[in-house]
């Protein structure tokens, strides 16, 4: 049962965004796109910065 402490405090202390976070973590929603990012800012919370645009882009390889 201690394994399963820290997340039966985090839901005891913050109910609503810990239950906000862990559906929008199943719906594999993005905080760096509306409607979510819009609802981050007016609760007051920042929203994690986006890798530099150089990673997201595909790598290329060579088979030889």
């Amino acid at each position: 049962m201690d394994e399963l402490r820290p997340i039966w405090e985090a839901f005891t202390l913050q109910p609503v965004a810990f239950l906000g976070g862990l559906v929008s973590g199943l719906l594999r929603l993005d905080p760096q796109q509306d409607p979510l990012k819009s609802w981050l800012q007016t609760q007051g919370v920042s929203t994690p910065t986006p890798p530099p645009a150089t990673e997201k882009r595909p790598q290329s390889i060579s088979i030889e």
